[in-house]
């Protein structure tokens, strides 16, 4: 059981799984009830977005030991059926995060985890504004507003620890090893700007393959990247203490 000094996070991202690798993934996922509190997923659960992909995600996910929270990606909006993906999954026991926030038990400690896809932009003083074009002005609006919508999750929140679940990063250190030229694909400071302004311990995301796993905030709180290829293994365990 777990007290306030020692919950473990479970955390990967970019599984990307296919129909050739069913049932692979959860054998991978055996006895993580005796390594981990809660398992979360930093989106690009598929790898097309198709439903049959979601429908396997979500068998390689049922009813796993321990809570399981995900957030989606953007392979996963490929096929347009991202609204079926979260009922299937949610179906299966996941809780699927759309720039909202949940609290879950675990032993002694309320855990709050506050997220969603995220989206990009880029990083402070290389970054796009809103300013031009209306498809610029939107790109960048439409991670305002997400960023906003954690702002406002996370002050709200009632619990011990918060930990922040995106797909795309709030940092560029977790991203080098990256090209350059994509950085604005991969992640914006207006999402670590809003987890400063509220408050977190931690925060998980994915979607950078070649990036780098560790990172901080402005503010100083601690990043990581799980995407699968970074960190190399079914999942990391971080702990809280």
């Amino acid at each position: 059981m777990s007290t306030l000094t020692d919950l473990r996070i479970a955390a990967v991202g970019d599984i990307h799984l296919g129909p050739e690798v069913r049932g692979e993934y959860r054998k991978r996922l055996h006895g993580i009830e005796d390594r981990a509190d809660v398992l979360m997923l930093a989106g690009d659960l598929t790898r097309h977005g198709t439903l049959e992909e979601g429908r396997l995600v979500a068998d390689e996910l049922r009813d796993l030991p321990v809570t399981t929270v995900a957030v989606l990606g953007n392979h996963d909006y490929h096929s347009n059926q991202q609204e079926a993906i979260v009922g299937v999954l949610r179906d299966a026991g996941v809780i699927v995060l759309e720039d909202d926030g949940v609290v879950i038990q675990c032993g002694g400690t309320k855990l709050g985890v506050v997220g969603g896809k995220g989206f990009g932009g880029g990083f402070a003083g290389k970054c796009a504004s809103e300013f031009g074009e209306p498809e610029i002005k939107n790109f960048v609006a439409h991670t305002r507003s997400i960023a906003e919508a954690w702002k406002v999750a996370l002050k709200e929140m009632d619990a011990d620890r918060r930990v922040v679940l995106s797909h795309y990063s709030p940092v560029k250190e977790t991203l080098h090893g990256e090209p350059l030229e994509i950085y604005p694909f991969l992640g914006s400071y207006l999402l670590a700007e809003a987890v400063d302004t509220a408050g977190a311990e931690l925060i998980l995301h994915g979607h950078a393959h070649k990036g780098s796993e560790k990172g901080l905030t402005p503010g100083g709180i601690r990043v990581r990247n799980v995407a699968l290829p970074v960190i190399g293994k079914a999942y990391a365990v971080y702990c809280l203490d």
